[in-house]
């Protein structure tokens, strides 16, 4: 204090009322002190106390840019207030937030403003200067959330619900093992697929299990060679599809059996695409080799057709020959089994929290909710909590394949699990949680997250208008398409034309193709790749119709090959204009035949859904296939021209241009309507 008294600086109490130019002269002195000597009885301990404080308040003030404006340098000649406002601008330009933010689908103002540390007003008011008037609680959707990332300077990721747990049960790589495969059979009707199912497992299973299979749960083990392996017993690649689409990808090993003596049929073509959409292993098992008529040679052939080179071919394909009925090679197919195993390396954490997929489920009249569980991590105990889809429960009991109580499931183990609240759906993923405190908060938790998304308006699934809209903002690259046809001619000729087609930014994938009507497994595959359905000649089913209505799956259906392109053309240009739409209206059934010496030919129709009326839409369907589409000509009740009839009441329906009719036809009626995109 002496010291800054005979320097002449006033000073208080504490060292903050000194100013920067006094701080600095201070520092001069004290240098000078230490070098010359001039300053008695001062402590060379107090002095650098003394100096480390300066230094500090110095810094400070020089971050806080008080002492710039002293020793800022003169401004250049050359340098125009142009040049100084872009500085200041530059200045002002908000800082880049280098963490990728993590966020869920349908966050609130009030959520993404605490994760980016940037106050809910400043977003409110971004928003409302773009036209968009919400409140810090109101959900945002994907558009929103990408313009306030451009605002703020911030990169975000959306995770959904079903991430973020997924994200939460993720390991280590040192912590994984290799554990035993799980494999599905797929293929055509007829094929062997159960045969050969029965073949492993009844020569291949574990010692303890002699005496048979006392229960049946969906799944089974098997050891070969000291190695396990666990197989699927499900219906085919319709339920495989089914969990895929559900986000759940149980299957590692895809095991396609073709018939040697029958070929690559429509079941098997459809198996071999949903086997590649799920980005599987796939194994060939090319069965009944013993017969006198087999021909493997044709198969492998036919297989080259589908990118499926067989080894000895010089591709990457694994084919095995077998007899799934006299039992021959079938050590081969787990050989090769277990070689792919260890060849993609599937591994688990043996000794995490159990998680799994659940294959099957059903209401037993005795036991209740029950589900069959796949194991793909960790194990799972009798008394373990858990939550899954939207049920959760506590293990009452475990079951395995022999009806046999056990205590504890381990990694691939197939395992029946008792105590769900309700019957969970195939697909849903198991996970356990520390108590049923917790199985209820995540429940809650999800249930809020799917309210939100859908409030925020989450994506939809694609239809060629948004593939317009997407187009032009160059955020697609490739249009995933299921396409049926009335004869493999068609198909042929539609396929071509759709891979002739080559426009900027995108790329037509056709995921499968088929002959025959829109079945729900066509539905379920377009879910599972977010593709579109194309029918050229054929119409979908009832039950796939109302499929893709629920998991709003874009159905469309061409007799003109040029239409069908023409629609895809412009689509993929981002040019498709206001369309046309047709709505159904009603169904009819032709049940007699009459001819009238005027009116020529009548078809005698009861009207099973909806209503009919003069001049509508017509298309006959038979079989599956359309045959013909007009208009109704005129409408007959009672010797009497109406002018409408609906649903319950027969009618005699005149169509315009057409009489070949056949008992058992179908009119689908509808009416058009203009709808902008």
């Amino acid at each position: 204090m002496e010291i800054c008294k005979n320097l002449g600086i006033k000073v208080k109490s504490h060292m903050s009322s000194i100013t920067p130019a006094q701080k600095k002269k201070l520092l001069t002195f004290l240098d000078k002190g230490s070098k010359k000597g001039d300053v008695k009885n001062w402590e060379e301990e107090k002095k650098k106390n003394i100096r480390s404080v300066l230094d500090k308040e110095l810094d400070k003030e020089e971050k806080s840019g008080r002492i710039r404006v002293k020793t800022k340098k003169k401004t250049k000649p050359g340098k125009t207030k142009k040049a100084k406002t872009k500085t200041k601008e530059k200045k002002a330009k908000r800082p880049k937030i280098k963490k990728v933010i993590e966020i869920p689908d349908g966050i609130s103002i009030k959520q993404l403003s605490e994760k980016i540390n940037i106050p809910s007003n400043q977003l409110l008011q971004t928003l409302f200067n773009m036209g968009e008037a919400l409140n810090i609680n109101q959900p945002l959707d994907k558009d929103l959330v990408e313009v306030l990332a451009n605002e703020f300077n911030f990169k975000y990721k959306i995770i959904s619900f079903d991430e973020g747990v997924d994200e939460a049960f993720s390991d280590k790589e040192e912590e994984l093992q290799p554990r035993p495969p799980i494999v599905t059979i797929m293929g055509h009707v007829d094929h062997g697929k159960t045969t050969l199912l029965d073949s492993i497992r009844d020569t291949k299973v574990a010692s303890s299990e002699a005496g048979g299979i006392t229960q049946d749960i969906g799944a089974y083990q098997i050891i070969h060679k000291n190695e396990k392996i666990t197989f699927i017993d499900t219906p085919g690649h319709e339920a495989f599809t089914t969990m895929r689409a559900r986000g759940a990808k149980v299957t590692d090993i895809a095991i396609i059996v073709i018939a040697a003596d029958d070929g690559i049929m429509p079941q098997t073509v459809e198996a071999i695409n949903h086997a590649k959409a799920a980005e599987v292993p796939i194994i060939i098992a090319i069965n009944k080799i013993d017969l006198p008529n087999a021909n493997v040679d044709k198969i492998k052939q036919g297989l080259t057709e589908y990118n499926l080179v067989p080894e000895e071919w010089g591709g990457d394909t694994i084919c095995v020959e077998i007899s799934a009925i006299n039992k021959i090679n079938i050590d081969d197919l787990l050989e090769m089994i277990l070689l792919v195993a260890e060849m993609h390396e599937i591994k688990g954490n043996p000794n995490a929290e159990g998680s799994g997929i659940i294959i099957e489920s059903r209401l037993d009249k005795s036991m209740g909710p029950v589900a069959t569980v796949v194991l793909k991590r960790g194990k799972i105990k009798v008394g373990d909590s858990f939550v899954t889809g939207n049920a959760i429960g506590r293990v009452r009991s475990l079951i395995d394949e022999k009806g046999k109580h056990i205590k504890k499931a381990v990694l691939s183990q197939p395992v029946e699990i008792l105590g769900f609240s309700n019957v969970p759906q195939a697909g849903d993923k198991l996970f356990v949680v520390k108590n049923e405190k917790v199985a209820k908060e995540i429940i809650n938790k999800k249930e809020y997250e799917k309210k939100m998304s859908k409030m925020a308006e989450s994506r939809k699934k694609i239809t060629l208008e948004e593939l317009a809209d997407l187009q032009k903002e160059q955020e697609i690259k490739k249009l995933g398409i299921v396409l049926k046809a009335d004869s493999n001619g068609s198909l042929d000729a539609v396929e071509k034309s759709l891979n002739n087609i080559n426009e900027d930014n995108i790329k037509i994938e056709i995921i499968h193709k088929g002959v025959g009507a829109i079945t729900d497994s066509d539905i379920l595959l377009a879910l599972a790749s977010n593709s579109i359905v194309i029918g050229f000649g054929v119409v979908p089913t009832a039950k796939s119709k109302e499929l893709a209505k629920k998991e709003e799956i874009e159905i469309r259906t061409y007799n003109i090959i040029y239409k069908l392109i023409d629609d895809i053309k412009l689509a993929s240009k981002g040019l498709l204009e206001p369309k046309i739409e047709r709505f159904e209206k009603g169904k009819v059934e032709v049940r007699d035949l009459f001819k009238l010496p005027k009116a020529g030919r009548i078809a005698g129709c009861y009207i099973l859904e909806g209503e009919v009326e003069r001049d509508d839409i017509l298309r006959i369907v038979r079989d599956g296939k359309i045959i013909y589409e007009g208009k109704v000509d005129t409408i007959h009740r009672y010797k009497e021209d109406v002018k409408k009839v609906s649903a319950g009441y027969e009618c005699g329906i005149k169509v315009d241009n057409y009489q070949d009719f056949d008992k058992g036809d179908i009119f689908e009626i509808y009416e058009e309507r203009e709808v902008s995109p």
